[in-house]
């Protein structure tokens, strides 16, 4: 069996920087990762990138999900190639109903590189006060909308404070490479890495407008999407006119590389290292201890022989919902390692997501989007005590616009009338006006004029939010597949309904010069779409909360589990409120901050 200083189970935001550090302090690294590696054009010797750029091939064929034991069984769905068929490994959720539904929501990506290598890119930092949201709770009685106090009950501070993680959002911006601004940003900043941005697209024009008229201060959206060359990661940009401004490096894997996701940046710079391994298409199946020590770290490789390895250090970040599932069924073959994971019962609680939506309103003129990069401008207008306060809030949020979304001609129709990542083209089917000339004047009106602003916000923690094992239902593998308890509660309905209302005023008042009077239909939160419960890809986070208290949390302050010597959690889920922004660059962030702490151990 071979045995490496650190075995890392995924390559993500969480994964990557523990083997980034390490591996360049000569540690021995080994990183396994469940997904293939895409190759970028200049990585592929035919200059032909892995990824799959055109939107019909990226989503795949129909296919009919066969579960046994689903509401939804023998509907279709579409999966891209980065994405498990919902037919081998399916999350479930349990609906409003109390029916069992299969859904794709909750697998971010399924390869090297994680959910960093689709997401948007917008690369945030949490405020101040998404540190201490309990602190800042104790007390009050003028929150709106919740009757229980649960948030009093369940808030909890983190551990650290934004001043401890400051530092480390420096070096993740440096090493990650982001453009953006610092200027109008409600959070302290020590070092500016920034690289320039591009110009903004032309629409954001009506964004520029509207938060100025709101007195909302505004500053170029943070994205990892490298403008200029990258000295960290050795990244150069091509020649060409601005290759990087395509609305394709949001959602889909981008082949130039210019996306900073965690294998160009942080992973593919180690491959010239002997002490460092990257083994793709490997799943853990589960981990193995012998009292507080991980012995073993059990993987079906790419030809589905079953491997074990050992680690001075393991690390899981396989992402939150993943991450708890490995926990659970490791803990199922072993009755010690059950009381040791799970001896409080808290491992699975406390999942989160983010508090979401926005509004979307066809603006003047007809702009090209496609030239886009995710985001050109945000806002921490709404993160300010005094906004939280004002607003009988537990919590504030970001607010950006959305200068990509819908972009081309097929994502605009595949959006329309959808509430579900599973069935992205139902708007075909259930709009069944849209033919002919009918769907001429649909493209006329809508394609390169519809604008979208959006809010990232912070969930109430509650322990009813968790991931389980599904009693029943079990993966093409015959393990037992993730099964999602989640809802809104009561303040999260206001908290959204507050935020769609700013980003409802940015547009009306952009849309007409500064008056407030443009018409604004489409603004809404996400609670309120028909399958509310399964929307949860904005974001994975908690489940592996950690804290001061070992029997109020599952992880340490560095993100170890209490009852384990050598086992940590670095993805979402080590979070205990989901903080009022994107969370990747918080994630990647504390990650440089506990590969610091194992460098100590190895």
């Amino acid at each position: 069996m071979e045995s490496f200083d650190v075995v890392i189970i995924g390559s993500g935001a969480g994964g990557a920087p523990i083997a980034h550090t390490l591996a360049r302090a000569s540690k021995s690294v080994l990183v396994l990762d469940k997904g293939p590696l895409l190759r970028t054009q200049e990585e592929h010797p035919l200059g032909v990138s892995d990824f799959k750029r055109d939107e019909l091939y990226a989503t795949g064929a129909e296919k009919k999900l066969t579960l046994e034991g689903v509401k939804n069984r023998e509907e279709a769905f579409y999966s891209s190639h980065v994405e498990p068929d919902l037919n081998d490994e399916p999350h479930i959720y349990e609906g409003v109903d109390g029916k069992d539904r299969a859904t794709i929501e909750g697998y971010t990506a399924q390869v090297v590189g994680g959910g960093t290598q689709l997401y948007g890119a917008v690369s945030l930092r949490f405020s101040e006060i998404d540190f201490r949201l309990a602190s800042f709770n104790a007390g009050r009685t003028d929150l709106i909308d919740d009757p229980k106090n649960d948030v009093q009950k369940y808030a909890r501070d983190w551990p650290i404070s934004y001043a401890d993680l400051e530092p480390y959002y420096c070096e993740a911006e440096r090493l990650v490479g982001i453009n953006g601004t610092r200027a109008n940003q409600g959070k302290p900043f020590s070092t500016d890495h920034y690289q320039t941005p591009y110009p903004p697209n032309p629409i954001s024009a009506f964004i520029e407008t509207g938060m100025d008229a709101l007195f909302m201060p505004r500053y170029r959206t943070p994205l990892a999407v490298i403008t200029q060359d990258h000295a960290p990661s050795g990244r150069k940009m091509p020649q060409g006119p601005e290759p990087a401004k395509t609305g394709y490096v949001n959602r889909y894997g981008d082949p130039l590389g210019l996306k900073s996701n965690t294998w160009v940046t942080l992973i593919r710079p180690l491959k010239p290292l002997p002490n460092f391994t990257l083994r793709a298409n490997c799943v853990v199946t589960h981990l193995e201890a012998s009292g507080d020590k991980i012995t073993k770290v059990v993987y079906r490789d790419a030809a589905g022989r079953t491997v074990e390895v050992a680690g001075t250090l393991v690390v899981v970040a396989c992402s939150a919902i993943e991450s708890v599932r490995l926990l659970l069924l490791s803990a199922e073959r072993d009755t010690a390692f059950k009381a040791r994971i799970n001896g409080n019962g808290l491992l699975g609680e406390y999942f989160l997501t983010h508090c979401f939506g926005g509004a979307e309103a066809i603006m003047p003129g007809r702009y090209d989007k496609s030239i886009s990069l995710d985001s050109d401008w945000a806002t921490d207008a709404c993160a300010s005590d005094v906004f939280i306060k004002t607003n009988g809030l537990w919590a504030g949020g970001a607010i950006y616009n959305n200068t990509s979304d819908q972009a081309l001609p097929i994502s605009l129709a595949r959006t329309h009338g959808s509430v579900d990542m599973d069935t992205m083209w139902t708007s075909f089917i259930n709009d069944t006006g849209l033919t002919g000339d009918a769907l001429n004047q649909f493209f006329d009106a809508n394609f390169g004029t519809r604008l979208s602003v959006s809010f990232m916000a912070n969930q109430v923690p509650l322990p009813t939010n968790r991931i389980e094992l599904h009693p029943t239902i079990r993966d093409k593998w015959g393990r037992l597949v993730a099964y999602i308890r989640k809802d809104w509660h009561s303040h999260d309905k206001h908290l959204m309904n507050v935020f769609a209302g700013q980003c409802r005023r940015i547009l009306a008042f952009g849309g007409d010069g500064g008056v407030g009077n443009y018409q604004v239909n489409e603004f809404g939160a996400i609670y309120s779409a028909e399958n509310a419960r399964a929307r949860i890809a904005n974001h994975i986070l908690g489940g592996a909360r950690f804290g001061t208290n070992p029997a109020d949390s599952v992880l340490d302050p560095q993100c170890r589990a209490w009852n384990f010597d050598n086992l940590y959690v670095t993805d979402g889920g080590f979070m205990p409120t989901s903080g009022g922004a994107n969370p990747t660059l918080t994630i990647q962030a504390n990650a440089l901050r506990v590969a610091d702490h194992l460098l100590t151990r190895v």
